[in-house]
């Protein structure tokens, strides 16, 4: 495995590439263009400026997340067919780039769905937080408001002002959208970029919807092993894979995450680690990295995906906030190098143990 660190550019980001470079064991980076919206055909002078930035730090792009998927394409709508075409001259871009993977997801109109972007946890740490009877309690297009006060100023991923304006008549194109037409549409999207993806070795990597399980009637389709493995079979490439995030399956607690591992071995191209604390199934919080600070046995996590041979790169995720550091919610510094630190050490002593045999 490779260990990286999500990083947003310099306009973006409170994280710095010269501080990411000084975590031991970090080399590569998880970036994108941020200010592009879905649909956009990314630039490949673009794409080469942002590697030369990342590249004169010490470091190198080791994926993309993410290159979003515009709504008319999870939709089905007759637009679908010139914004894949954008789509696959942004991949075409970027393998011309020497860029091969490429972190995706096919979630309608929110990407992820918290309910506290600052809980208060005992140790004073605060931390993203989700509450069912709280969404049950609120009409959708206020989802945000509800978390702004606590956004630290920063432009939330799959919270955009864009999206964010066009929230009630989104809900209303997805009302009659069930989970089969979502997977065809996915379907079709998938058999649309595969050649661009052979052509220059691009490995698409889909993320878990989160949680995973429908949220304010929304169809969620990415949620389980069944259904991943679906996802497979039905474009039946390798470059057709998954985003392995623990904290994201790991939100319905019937996913058995190391045994999810181990049933997608050649497909898992990219890897999320991190902790959640249940205080009930439907009440959770992220944690600390460390296993004894949440509800997951990260240990067996990191253990599965050595066992089937994972190479690709692999970051920290959702960090605490702490030690006063201000920064976008998740994505600090701090707690993110002490979960790449530990996540490095649990690798290392997995890698060691297996070659004492």
């Amino acid at each position: 495995m490779e260990m990286t660190l999500r990083w947003y550019g310099k306009d973006f980001d409170t994280v710095t590439l010269e501080q990411i470079r000084q975590i031991p064991g970090v080399k590569g980076v998880i970036t994108t263009l941020y200010d592009t919206k879905p649909g956009e055909v990314w630039s490949r002078e673009r794409i080469k400026a942002m590697k030369a930035e990342v590249e004169a730090a010490g470091l190198h792009v080791a994926g993309i997340e993410s290159v979003n998927i515009h709504e008319d394409i999870k939709l089905g709508k007759p637009s679908r067919e010139q914004l894949i075409d954008n789509y696959i001259e942004t991949l075409t871009n970027l393998g011309e780039e020497d860029i091969h993977m490429v972190c995706y997801n096919f979630m309608p109109v929110f990407d992820w769905t918290r309910t506290e972007l600052a809980r208060k946890r005992a140790d004073g740490s605060t931390v993203l937080a989700y509450n069912q009877a709280a969404v049950d309690a609120l009409v959708p297009e206020k989802m945000f408001d509800s978390i702004a006060g606590d956004t630290n100023g920063s432009l939330m991923p799959g919270w955009e002002p864009d999206r964010l304006a066009h929230v009630k008549e989104l809900f209303d194109e997805y009302k009659d959208i069930t989970d089969e037409e979502l997977f065809e549409n996915l379907k079709y999207f998938l058999e649309r970029i595969m050649p661009v993806c052979d052509k220059y070795n691009i490995n698409m990597a889909i993320h878990p919807d989160d949680p995973a399980w429908p949220v304010f009637g929304l169809p969620r389709i990415i949620i389980n092993k069944e259904n991943i493995q679906r996802m497979m079979k039905m474009v039946d490439n390798p470059h057709n894979g998954v985003t392995f995030c623990s904290g994201s399956y790991g939100t319905n607690l019937e996913n058995d995450l190391p045994d999810m591992i181990r049933s997608l071995k050649g497909r898992i191209h990219f890897a999320h680690v991190r902790n959640l604390k249940f205080n009930s199934k439907d009440d959770f919080e992220e944690a600390a990295h460390l296993s004894s600070d949440g509800s997951f046995d990260m240990y067996e996590i990191v253990k599965a995906l050595y066992d089937i041979g994972f190479t690709g790169p692999i970051r920290p995720d959702h960090g605490r906030m702490i030690w006063g550091e201000k920064a976008m919610p998740g994505y600090g510094l701090y707690d993110r190098a002490l979960g790449a630190a530990y996540i490095n050490g649990l690798w290392e002593a997995i890698e060691k143990n297996a070659k004492r045999g």
